[in-house]
């Protein structure tokens, strides 16, 4: 008996047992890090919008640079999702999240101290590159060190963006009333810088060394990409996320000036706004478990576009009628957007396939989306009326339903590429 407890004791510090120990003790911080980066990946542009018009007074931009700033999210959130599973690919994901926080909080700071349009601009489009590089690698890093908890924790990210997202429009304008534009603006690269720090804490537990050398998993920086471009499943996510963005955009765009024209003043439509935020963040906190629970989650998506029609229809042809239910069903549509983000770590076996499948769905979505406000502001100039833009609309609806036939099927990104 004496001879067999050191074996004992052996096998509890066996390297195995320390990798699963390693593994178990650094999920709780790269937990804190997802949902710190999930904080930043939005505040630069819902922090800039409310101030634009006092900011340009100061710095002497026209309104049209005010639709350049309104287009840079969209456009840089696409760019960098077409390149960030290459840097992934090279830096691995841990390091590559690193650089993307310390890029937005940079940028954030950097161009509130300075004073002209193009280094506004450019060091805006910096902040937005890195929050566009964390909308890419968060998901396959919730695969990676959550493969158990996919629904809880792509629940919890989901609802840290929302809420990065209506808390710096909500504070905007009273901290510059108290503070000036520049502090109201630039506060918010402390949260920023701050992301990066505990991403700093998993490097340093890893020693400098992919978690998968400690763990066991599989390093998306040493494991094959698979080739997303030839698998349905991905020009259906591409597709479901592109339209359920596009949609988003416009109606964050347009619900107001829809609204004012209807008869409603400003403060009523900048409330209807938050009502169809708030909604949203209701569905970010549902819609990730209902993904998962579900072998085939299409039927949740009909139920999204089924929203989607009714609200225009009644915002259409009866705004003021009843516009908190017209805006409230409204709000529900966007499901599709947490369910899209989940159903990627679903339909994929890796961290590698979820990467690319990552950067796929938002670098092609968020170019499709790029167009959506501005087509829908061309449509009612052209018209004189909001029938045909919201005629748009439709289509981005039915375009999405296309695609989500695809996205929610039963399958594997790398099997539906293998059986090509």
């Amino acid at each position: 008996m004496t001879a067999a407890l050191p074996e004992t004791t052996q096998a509890a510090d066996s390297p195995l047992e320390q990798r699963k120990r390693s593994l178990i003790e650094g999920r709780l911080l790269v937990l804190a890090a997802i949902v710190v980066s999930a904080l930043v990946l939005r505040v630069a542009v819902t922090a800039f919008t409310p101030l634009a018009d006092d900011i340009g007074r100061e710095i002497g931009y026209s309104t049209a640079v005010v639709g350049v700033f309104g287009m840079i999210p969209t456009l840089m959130f696409s760019i960098t999702g077409l390149l960030t599973p290459l840097l992934v690919r090279a830096i691995g994901l841990e390091r590559t999240v690193l650089i993307a926080m310390a890029a937005a909080g940079t940028g954030m700071l950097v161009r509130v101290l300075v004073s002209g349009t193009v280094e506004l601009l450019l060091f805006s489009a910096l902040a937005l590159g890195g929050m566009g590089i964390g909308n890419i690698v968060v998901p396959p890093l919730v695969k990676r060190y959550f493969p158990d908890r996919l629904a809880t924790v792509s629940a919890l990210y989901i609802t840290m963006v929302q809420i990065g997202t209506v808390l710096p429009a909500l504070v905007a304008v009273p901290l510059a009333e108290a503070h000036g534009w520049r502090v109201s603006l630039g506060v918010w690269a402390l949260l920023g810088f701050a992301a990066a720090v505990p991403w700093i804490g998993v490097l340093r537990v890893r020693r400098g060394r992919a978690a998968a050398d400690k763990t066991g998993l599989p390093d998306p920086g040493s494991t094959p990409a698979p080739q997303v471009w030839r698998s349905p499943l991905a020009w259906g996510m591409a597709a479901t996320f592109g339209m359920t963005s596009l949609t988003t955009y416009s109606v964050f765009t347009w619900l107001p000036t829809i609204l004012a024209d209807a008869g409603a003043d400003a403060a009523f439509g900048g409330s209807m706004v938050a009502l169809f935020a708030l909604v949203g963040l209701v569905a970010a906190l549902t819609a990730p478990t209902v993904a998962a629970r579900l072998t085939n989650p299409y039927p949740v998506v009909v139920g999204c576009a089924v929203c989607f029609l009714v609200s225009f229809a009644g915002l259409l042809l009866a705004p003021m009628s009843v516009p908190i239910l017209w805006v409230a069903i409204l709000g529900l549509g966007p499901s599709t957007f947490p369910m899209t983000l989940t159903l990627i770590n679903l339909r994929t076996r890796t961290p590698a396939g979820s990467a690319a499948l990552s950067g796929f769905t938002q670098g092609v979505g968020y170019a499709l989306a790029c167009v959506g406000p501005l087509v829908f502001g061309m449509l009612h100039t052209i018209t004189d009326g909001w029938a045909a833009p919201f005629a748009l609309l439709c289509v981005a609806v039915l375009v999405l339903l296309i695609g989500a036939w695809q996205a929610c099927k039963p399958r594997m990104l790398e099997d539906s590429i293998a059986a090509r």
